[in-house]
């Protein structure tokens, strides 16, 4: 890869096609909510047509808010069904099947290796916390998180929705609260990034600007924002998050905030939650918003070469955790055998002199060492953006500076449309 040359323009060599799908990702979110709406009005005609003998049948307001109501009863589940279930059910697991589930419901954001079109336009910023991501469940008057790898982090009583046992609160099966969070140790304090789910109500095909309005006007009402007392061990708190424009950005990235900074997360207004990775909310961070740049080993030391964690296939591909996943490698049967290794294994990798090299903004190759296994607590490996933005990190990092560049060209190109426009 090139070094870096601070006198080119903001728009770097492709190195991916995460532009791309961040395109598809927006378009089968408008499939998805057209198939819903069909389902719904098929699911009213159906009723509309049965015939009512004890009163007369009533307008339909709206079609499309017409969806079905969530199932009540719980069927068995087994290790072969176990993604497919809700929370109530999930609520229910124990041991290594709980922690699979909700490993697999965070979604998960990419690392921002190019600037996203219509940056100013399109997109939310704020500063993330340091901390553990973790997931909060209220339900049946007790509250629990568990972190991204799905274990437990903190059983507690809470004034989220049903989230501890008072007079007050709802014994309704459907009245529970699912937050995405991070756990900031120092103040002991949950920062909610994200509302997935509030009394029961689902959040997951809303936008974020939809998301975050809710989110900001409920959580402060319910009185989790308040200290900590007998029936609410911790305090959530919310963030302040800024549309990306010049002023939004430059206050994420260097204003003042109560928790620790890591970094700085954006996502794209008309984004859904969609649990894994993807390309609709993006992290990115340099020395300036955070301590931990470049990762380090697990004695807390930055290694001299890049390491990567990667999952061993049946056939010997080495992968990343995207969906699909990419190859960056393959091991041959007799040193898979040799080390005994397994399908599932996740693996630790050094990036060697070869580094990665690309060819037409796609990856070709990666020179890479075998370091060893992983350790089991671990539930994913590293994603293909991870990859690619901490080996950007190391030779020629994605700066601030183009983030701005790249608003000041989407704002030139919008201004010469519309005198376009005008002149026509």
């Amino acid at each position: 890869m090139a070094p870096h040359d601070i006198r080119r323009p903001f728009k770097r060599a492709a190195i991916s096609d995460q532009q791309k799908r961040r395109e598809l990702s927006l378009q089968r979110q408008a499939q998805n909510r057209t198939e819903a709406q069909l389902q719904a009005r098929r699911l009213a005609s159906s009723i509309l047509s049965l015939p009512n003998h004890n009163s007369e049948p009533q307008p339909l307001e709206s079609l499309d808010d017409l969806l079905p109501e969530p199932i009540v009863e719980e069927p068995e589940t087994d290790a072969g069904d176990i993604t497919d279930i809700d929370i109530r059910q999930a609520a229910k697991l124990k041991g290594p099947e709980a922690r699979r589930w909700f490993a697999s419901q965070l979604m998960l954001p990419e690392w921002m290796i190019d600037v996203p079109d219509r940056l100013n336009y399109d997109w939310y910023v704020f500063a993330r916390p340091s901390g553990k991501r973790c997931f909060v469940v209220s339900s049946n008057g007790a509250t629990v998180s568990r972190l991204r790898n799905g274990c437990l982090l903190h059983r507690f009583p809470s004034a989220l929705p049903n989230g501890a046992r008072t007079k007050e609160s709802s014994r309704s099966a459907q009245s529970y609260c699912i937050l995405d969070c991070i756990f900031h140790e120092l103040d002991q304090t949950y920062y909610v990034i994200d509302m997935v789910c509030w009394a029961g109500i689902s959040f997951y095909e809303c936008t974020a600007e939809f998301r975050f309005f809710w989110m900001n006007s409920k959580l402060v009402e319910s009185g989790a924002c308040e200290a900590p007392s007998a029936h609410h061990r911790y305090r959530f708190s919310l963030i302040p998050v800024y549309n990306c424009d010049h002023e939004g950005l430059q206050t994420a990235y260097t204003g003042a905030v109560p928790y620790v900074k890591d970094g700085l997360l954006f996502y794209n207004k008309h984004a859904h939650y969609q649990t894994g990775n993807t390309p609709l909310t993006l992290v990115w961070k340099d020395e300036t918003c955070s301590q931990y740049v470049i990762d380090t080993d697990n004695k807390g030391q930055v290694p001299n070469q890049q390491q990567v964690v990667l999952e061993l296939q049946d056939n010997g591909q080495l992968v990343t955790s995207d969906d699909p996943p990419v190859v960056l490698g393959c091991l041959n049967a007799v040193f898979i055998q040799e080390t005994g290794l397994h399908p599932g294994n996740l693996v630790r990798f050094a990036v060697n002199e070869g580094g990665l090299t690309f060819v037409d903004g796609k990856l070709e190759k990666a020179d890479l060492q075998y370091l060893g296994k992983v350790h089991r607590a671990r539930a994913f490996a590293d994603s293909y953006s991870k990859i690619v933005f901490q080996y950007m990190v190391r030779h020629s990092p994605l700066r601030i500076e183009h983030l701005f560049a790249s608003m000041n060209t989407a704002s030139e190109q919008e201004n010469k449309t519309n005198e376009m426009e005008m002149v026509g």
